[in-house]
């Protein structure tokens, strides 16, 4: 064990605070990034309703499907965007209150 005599600082001590200080950003990151992925995807959601007409890729083409045209593909994807929006942000609020461990930034 190392031991600095005048900072009273161990090994073990200094890679505690090292592993607490990571955890916490570790917290902070996956809290903002999936409450910000949250309200994106609700917000692309959003104005695709808002418009009537949702604008996707479908194998590496544009597909948009729209209310007229294609009313169950809309819809469809329209609430696959809700649901996956919403899980994003419920995610986030369960890691911010620490419920859920955090996402592994590696």
């Amino acid at each position: 064990m190392i031991a600095f005599l005048r900072a009273g600082l161990t090994q073990d001590r200094l890679a505690r605070e090292t592993s607490q200080r990571w955890q916490t950003m570790n917290w902070i990151a996956s809290t903002l990034s999936l409450l910000a992925l949250g309200i994106g995807t609700l917000f692309f959601a959003w104005r695709g309703h808002i418009s009537g007409e949702l604008a996707m890729a479908r194998f590496f083409r544009m597909y948009r499907p729209n209310r007229q045209d294609h009313p169950f593909a809309f819809y469809f994807y329209l609430a696959l965007l809700i649901v996956v929006g919403t899980v994003e942000i419920v995610w986030g609020i369960l890691i911010f209150l620490r419920l859920l461990r955090p996402l592994p930034w590696r």
